[in-house]
């Protein structure tokens, strides 16, 4: 179905499109002339593309595709659209904005209804794409914050997973962000640096600087739970092998005389002593004594045989 939006006072207009809409693509196409490699290559794109002309210094475009959702499990479910973009034709073909949790329609277009150009239009779409990423980040930040606490009360294989979902999150989002980024310079490099002026643009470039910053923010605490994570597992490692080493290392004695007593000689005199079993038990012990001594004034043993500490990651 096409929605065709004119703005008679700063003459331009807004073509919105469906893919399925062949009959209605076709009149744009004769309308439009430039246009029409844009409409039989977006067939085809299902990935992010940005083409940017400017031979026509009197009437450069700017064109590609954008995915503006994405699930974070299924690398196949997403929604994108198609753009194209003069400074007084707008076309979008598979914009639904339904898909944007939170976004008030008549409130988007209200705003576009007020803009001089198309490339003011087209910003006020990008801001709205932008306020979902936002709302996701702020359901990001809640579920970042109570992991930040979790760890401190317990650190376990299920919280390394946890930090690695939030990391992939992260990380679907920032590559969310990137193609928005790039449309930003390259709508700079086709209609110049001058767009910047406009406030409807202005206001929507210091909202895609503010998603960027608080990406970049996240990234870098998810990249310290990491770290902590990695020298919390490294040091109950090293415990776990130490205690392991010094335990061994104790039971030494023992084995070592059930061993010499295990052995099937004749001549043991000590096995017709009378208090021989005493002896032996006594002569074990003490030798696991003055070892265990051995490696405690050596340092070796730690603090490997002392009880946890809550609310402790090492201790």
């Amino acid at each position: 179905m096409l929605h065709l939006y004119k703005n008679k006072e700063n003459n331009w207009k807004w073509y919105q499109l469906e893919s399925a809409d062949e009959k209605e693509i076709a009149r744009i196409i004769d309308e439009n002339e430039e246009c029409k490699t844009w409409i039989e290559n977006i067939k085809n794109d299902d990935t992010n593309t940005l083409t940017i002309d400017t031979a026509q210094n009197d009437r450069p475009f700017v064109e590609g595709s954008l995915i503006f959702d994405q699930h974070t499990i299924n690398r196949e479910e997403h929604d994108m659209f198609h753009f194209y973009i003069t400074e007084k034709t707008l076309l979008t073909v598979d914009l639904d904005f339904s898909k944007l949790k939170n976004t008030e329609i008549e409130k988007v277009i209200g705003q576009m209804a007020y803009s001089r150009n198309a490339i003011e239009a087209f910003f006020i779409i990008i801001g709205a794409i932008v306020n979902n990423y936002l709302d996701k980040i702020d359901e990001f930040e809640i579920k970042l914050n109570e992991l930040i606490w979790e760890i401190q009360k317990r650190n376990n294989i299920d919280t390394l997973d946890k930090i690695y979902e939030r990391r992939h999150e992260l990380l679907v989002c920032r590559n969310l962000m990137n193609p928005v980024k790039e449309i930003l310079y390259g709508m700079q490099e086709g209609f110049g640096t001058d767009i910047l002026e406009y406030p409807q643009v202005r206001q929507r470039v210091m909202k895609i600087e503010r998603c960027l910053a608080l990406l970049q923010d996240y990234q870098q605490e998810i990249d310290t739970l990491l770290k902590v994570e990695e020298v919390v597992s490294g040091h109950r490692g090293n415990s776990i092998m130490k205690t392991l080493t010094v335990l061994t290392t104790l039971f030494t004695p023992i084995s070592a005389w059930s061993a010499l007593w295990g052995m099937n000689f004749k001549n043991m005199p000590e096995l017709s002593w009378r208090y021989g079993y005493i002896a032996a038990l006594g002569l074990i012990v003490v030798n696991t004594i003055l070892l265990y001594i051995y490696l405690y004034r050596k340092g070796w043993t730690g603090d490997i045989l002392k009880g946890n500490k809550k609310k402790s990651l090492f201790k």
